[in-house]
């Protein structure tokens, strides 16, 4: 026995070939894979910690010129010291400053607010005296919903239903939905409330003598109720409350005030006191086309779910949906209407399948290929080497903490393609050494065969991961979010060379030791690809002037086909265009518009894009914004709520029942023309984007600081915009 003549290929295929071991290896490897296929987290995109921690401070009273100097600078001064901090960004306004700390991706959202609040505790001294403490709020992408339900009247029995029972069911369906392992982050668009307003009238105070401090102070001063201690009597003890919590308009009205000329004055004589149900100014509807095409619009108020970290978006959103088919017909009565405006859940698993669809097509076909090329034994091999390498490598993903999505299963696609060379090369050898018909018994035969390739095929696969794990080392976004690739495709091919040498030549001893031996000139003939290759390339071969024009031509064609970048008739992209079934329309009036102009322009687009049949159906936003996706986390799509700002959320029919796609659908964008307030006003079709959801930026807040940097783009006065794209991102 001589392992060194062997190699380590040599050396692990003698070893493995007849061991008992290998088989049990081999039902090991499927049990692990497939365990790692059903359990693996499914989702659209990595899952990349980019935390932001927004500083919001209150300064009532400064201008914005001078918060810049006595807040804004000295917060944005302290929040550099912190360790990770990547990027600093301010926004200022009148009696409002808002500093944005974005951390080194991967660094912990946790700690980074923990970071963020203990340095500003400990220099609070940095703070002008008067300013209150600063509000710490940090967002994740585990903050981006997952699932939307909105809430509208019922076609058929929804009449008197409005934004306020909508809210009110909405509010206990979040407190339902909050029971369900692994919902996290939950919050609603489109709420209202209902209060009890008191509208004083001036005459009446004038006549009486009042002031609106002393009506402050009198209505206040009656709407508390405390404890006054505990009476004991008989064995028992009764807590004794003072005052009464107001409840009813009835009850203020009738509080007394002071007396005029002997004659008691109530709040009722001075104001005006009623129930209302539009305390906020933020509007939100959902727009569709009936039968016989007239629009029709409802109040709808949207329940947005999202889930924890590392939990898998396919499984939480099913449970979210089966809990609300529970909850039909008692929680959510039947005069309303449940629409699930967003599951990315669904979209998740469809991807997924997709691409492990592809990933089967691309493992068929290489085993017709060796079916055709060395025969049908060894296209059986190889059927169950690659399932083999892929359900391994898809366990090694799962335990370094990679999901399932479209790039972790790209990296599987992309590789396919080289993690079979091992096993093809080892597979052809042994036949063909199997051929030479020179005494050896197929067991010698195979070892031979194995370790004659084996060093080449260990420095091929050392190759390809060493090209590979850079990638890993990119810095910013990108490198997490390509991760997957580098490290399931290295995974990938180091599995594959020790599937190669230890399961394959196993496998070929048990399917194809006792078949027909190959003939020796077969293989000195290449078979069917080596004919077709000889008829090719012998007369290229034949002379130098052949040679020259065929390298001509092959140079020819590479320098036309780099041309048709320059050309911008092949274009350039990381990741091809996704097909959603959303796509939204991000609206920026001028300053000072009021809310029902960007009602206005929303139902306008609403008219518009519903003339499409792929529409099914359009949720308007005015004053407030739509769930927000991991583009508008980045942007802060969710401080998108003064009146000139509005969003517009289109809901496509699924993408198996239309022809063209969301980016397709989002390029044109037409003028829209509307009227509102007795003014004509119009949007242009401006700058568009194709692939852009809710964009950050507040067109009423001023960046005083030259060459601060932040997300948003700066919007001038009097300039308004319509935006319109799918809710993705666009990888440039």
């Amino acid at each position: 026995m001589k392992l060194p003549s062997l190699g380590i290929a040599g050396g692990l295929t003698k070893g493995f070939i007849t061991s008992p071991l290998t088989p049990l290896f081999l039902i090991t490897a499927f049990a692990l894979g497939l365990l790692a296929l059903l359990t693996l987290p499914r989702e659209e995109e990595p899952q990349i910690s980019v935390p932001m921690v927004d500083i919001i401070v209150r300064a009532d009273g400064l201008k914005a010129e001078d918060a810049v100097k006595l807040v804004t600078e000295p917060l944005e001064t302290i929040i550099k010291g912190i360790n990770d901090v990547e990027h600093v960004y301010s926004q200022t306004s009148d009696d409002q400053v808002m500093v944005t700390a974005r951390f080194i991706v991967g660094t912990s959202g946790d700690s980074a607010v923990l970071r963020v609040h203990d340095k500003i505790r400990a220099n609070m001294g940095s703070i002008p005296v008067g300013i209150p403490e600063p509000l710490v709020v940090g967002r994740t992408i585990d903050d981006v919903a997952i699932v939307s339900l909105t809430l509208t009247p019922s076609a058929e029995k929804g009449t008197g239903v409005d934004a306020t029972a909508l809210t009110r069911v909405a509010r206990e369906l979040r407190v339902e939905m909050a029971k369900i392992d692994d919902v996290g982050l939950s919050y609603l668009v489109g709420e209202t409330g209902d209060a009890i307003r008191i509208a004083p009238q001036s005459e009446k105070l004038a006549l009486y003598g009042m002031t609106l401090q002393q009506l402050s102070a009198k209505v206040t001063a009656a709407n508390r109720s405390f404890s006054t201690g505990l009476v004991r009597n008989d064995g028992k003890q009764i807590e004794l409350v003072a005052g009464e919590t107001l409840s009813t308009p009835t009850e203020i009205g009738n509080l007394l005030l002071t007396t005029r000329d002997n004659r008691p004055v109530y709040v009722r004589d001075v104001a005006d006191v009623s129930f209302v149900t539009d305390t906020v100014e933020a509007r939100a509807s959902t727009v569709t086309r009936g039968e016989n095409g007239e629009l029709k619009r409802v109040p709808a108020v949207t329940l947005a779910l999202a889930k924890r970290a590392g939990a898998n978006a396919v499984l939480v959103s099913e449970e979210i949906l089966a809990r609300v088919e529970e909850l039909k017909g008692n929680l959510i009565p039947d005069s309303m209407d449940v629409e699930v405006t967003r599951n990315y859940g669904e979209t998740a698993n469809e991807k997924a399948n997709e691409l492990l669809f592809h990933l089967g097509l691309a493992t068929l076909s290489i085993i017709a290929l060796v079916w055709v090329a060395i025969g049908r034994r060894e296209a059986l091999v190889v059927a169950i080497v690659i399932p083999m390498t892929i359900l391994l490598t898809l366990f090694a993903a799962n335990l370094m903490g990679y999901t399932l999505n479209r790039v972790s299963l790209f990296a599987l696609i992309f590789s396919i393609g080289i993690l079979v060379d091992d096993a093809i090369v080892v597979i052809e050898n042994i036949a063909r050494h199997w051929g030479f018909n020179d005494g050896k018994d197929r067991r010698e035969a195979a070892i031979d065969a194995v370790a004659e390739v084996g060093n080449p095929t260990i420095v091929a696969t050392l190759t390809v991961v060493a090209a590979l794990l850079p990638m890993m080392f990119v810095s910013g976004m990108m490198g997490p979010y390509m991760s997957p690739i580098p490290a399931n495709a290295s995974a990938a091919m180091i599995f594959s060379f020790f599937v190669a040498v230890v399961v394959t030549p196993w496998l070929m001893l048990k399917i194809a030791g006792k078949a027909k031996l190959h003939h020796d000139d077969a293989h000195a003939t290449g078979g069917i690809l080596g004919a077709g290759y000889a008829r090719v390339a012998t007369p290229i071969l034949a002379s130098k002037r052949n040679s020259w024009i065929f390298l001509l031509l092959v140079g020819a064609a590479t320098l036309g086909s780099l041309a048709l970048f320059y050309t911008k008739d092949v274009t350039v992209k990381l990741l091809p265009f996704d097909n959603k079934s959303e796509l939204q329309v991000t609206i920026d009036l001028p300053e000072g518009s009021s809310v029902e102009a960007t009602d206005a322009v929303a139902q306008a687009v609403a008219r518009v894009t519903l003339d499409t049949p792929e529409v099914l159906s359009v949720q308007t936003h005015a004053a407030t914004a739509a769930p927000f996706n991991f583009n508008g986390l980045v942007r802060h799509a969710y401080m998108r709520s003064k009146p000139d700002m509005g969003d517009v959320q289109i809901n496509l029919t699924p993408k198996s029942e239309r022809d063209r796609s969301s980016h397709g659908r989002a390029r044109p964008a037409p003028a829209v023309t509307c009227r509102s307030e007795g003014a004509g006003r119009h949007v242009p079709e401006g700058r568009r984007t194709a692939a852009r959801s809710a964009r950050h930026g507040d067109a009423a807040r001023r960046n005083l600081r030259p060459g601060c940097r932040h997300p948003s783009r700066h919007r001038g006065k009097g300039q308004g915009r319509l935006q319109v794209g799918p809710l993705h991102r666009r990888r440039r």
